[in-house]
């Protein structure tokens, strides 16, 4: 695993505040949030050099190949699960 540096950052409270909002609204914690905007920004200033390594993808880690039965993926059968409805009639007397 690359080694992370540690860095105190100093921010206005309503930067930090408009941070947090954002980063809460695509699933991020603030501190990823600050770490995607500045390689946007760094590789938007043709600044990234080859060594910074690529963003990690986001959402769960695919299978291990041990938990899966080596076919494609295949959506999962479900039991059948159908409910019916029975219509009593009515009787007029």
């Amino acid at each position: 695993m690359i080694e992370r540096k540690t860095i105190l950052l100093r921010l206005d409270p309503a930067v930090h505040d408009a941070l947090a909002r954002w980063a809460n609204d695509e699933l991020r914690s603030t501190n990823a949030q600050i770490e995607f905007l500045l390689r946007r920004a760094l590789g938007d200033a043709g600044r990234l050099t080859g060594g910074t390594g690529r963003d990690r993808r986001r959402g769960r880690p695919p299978k291990a190949a041990a938990e899966t039965d080596g076919s494609p993926d295949q959506p999962e059968t479900l039991p059948d699960t159908r409910v019916y409805t029975v219509q009593q009639g009515t009787s007029e007397s």
